[in-house]
């Protein structure tokens, strides 16, 4: 038999692993600590003895399979093995110690996961001697007391839609579907202005938006900032004018550094535009599979009873969570309420469209969501926790 072989090609052949019934528990030292909101600091520590072991359980596998040339396969030394396999022996070794560690490690102590561990795997290397020590941080379920949450009463709304309420949501409703059209007048109530707005940010300038279309509403809204009587600063404007309005940001926007900053809008208005009420017939009856005007009345009639639905479901749910979650004053991790942020905003927008609510009501509840998102997401995250924790209390799939 010839062992003149080492420039030769060579192949190792994957075959499915033995699985053993027991596994040997490994000796590990595991220390944990607490390190945030819902965060705590792992440090694991293999000894030498059983890095030893899953080594020589790696070179036995190899050496069962692995093809090197002038050898039969199973009867090539392990020297060889170990030098020729060096780099795929010790990625091995490292899966089989990160993994059953790992494993281990969560079986014996009470950590509750709720994310991935943040361990760099990459940069761990196996030492060729001694013990091997990784750390991590990971996001854990908050620890809290469950609330009484048994025997207490919640007012539900009426469903009822009287007739004031159907004539205010009609009007509402077919004020959506207005047509704007230019006027050479100056602005009033009910109108929009075409527009470019400036923001500037103590003399220099943060924000530049161009060609921006904004009715004239009591409340304006933008991503990060509300303009309360946007409708009166705007009355009387003609294109040409100028209107100016200080804004503070919230003190949720996404943008730490200007949390709770005053900023200066300036608003030049191009055009004034009134808005044409469609008429209630033809082509406009035709997109709703109405034949007459009162075919439609009933279909609005049938979406503002969809609309209370929501708002009573809301409410009642608002009401069970707030009394659930009253006690709930731990703290959660910032990077798991960003996470779910964007989350949060795309549901409740679905919601509100299959509840029927109008485009220019969704658009305006998006932005106040998103001036409110951290601290509404914070809040969901913990009815969440409280509500699983009832869940598996109460034993409900």
């Amino acid at each position: 038999m010839s062992t003149d072989g080492e420039d030769d090609a060579v192949a190792v052949q994957a075959a499915p692993e033995e699985q053993s019934d027991e596994v040997t528990k490994l000796n590990l030292t595991v220390e944990i600590e607490n390190v945030g909101p819902c965060r705590k600091h792992v440090s694991v520590t293999v000894p030498e003895a059983d890095i030893e072991t899953l080594r020589n359980d790696s070179l036995d596998e190899f050496a069962e399979q692995a093809e090197v040339p002038g050898f039969r396969i199973g009867r090539v030394p392990r020297s060889l093995l170990q030098k020729r396999f060096k780099s795929e022996l010790s990625d091995q070794v490292k899966q089989k110690v990160l993994l059953q560690s790992l494993e281990q490690m969560s079986d014996d102590n009470d950590i509750d996961p709720i994310n991935q561990p943040d361990i760099d795997i990459d940069s761990l290397d196996i030492p060729d001697s001694g013990d091997f020590c990784y750390e991590f941080d990971v996001e854990v379920r908050p620890e809290f007391d469950v609330p009484d949450y048994k025997g207490f009463n919640i007012d539900r709304p009426s469903g009822e839609v009287s007739d004031d309420e159907f004539e205010a949501f009609k009007a509402e409703f077919l004020e959506s579907y207005s047509e704007p059209k230019k006027v050479q007048r100056a602005a009033s109530a009910g109108d929009s202005v075409l527009c470019d707005i400036r923001f500037e940010h103590e003399g220099k300038e943060i924000r530049d938006s161009e060609g921006v279309s904004l009715r004239l509403r009591p409340t304006l809204r933008f991503q990060d900032a509300v303009l309360e009587g946007f409708d009166k600063l705007m009355d009387g404007a003609s294109p040409g004018d100028t209107k100016s309005a200080e804004v503070t940001i919230s003190v949720q926007s996404p943008i730490v550094e200007m949390r709770g900053e005053t900023v200066q809008a300036t608003i030049s208005v191009k055009e004034v535009r009134e808005h044409v009420l469609p008429e209630l017939k033809g082509e406009f009856l035709d997109q709703f599979n109405c034949d007459d005007e009162a075919d439609l009345h009933e279909q609005i009639r049938s979406t503002l009873t969809r609309q209370i639905e929501f708002h009573q479901r809301q409410t009642a749910r608002e009401q069970v969570l707030e009394k659930i979650t009253d006690s709930a004053d731990w703290d959660l991790p910032e990077s798991l309420v960003k996470q779910q942020t964007e989350n949060a905003l795309r549901r409740e927008i679905l919601e509100m469209t299959q509840a029927g609510f109008t485009r220019e009501q969704v658009a305006a509840r998006e932005n106040e969501i998103r001036q409110n998102a951290i601290e509404s997401t914070r809040s969901a995250l913990k009815e969440h926790f409280v509500l699983d924790r009832i869940a598996t209390s109460e034993e409900i799939e």
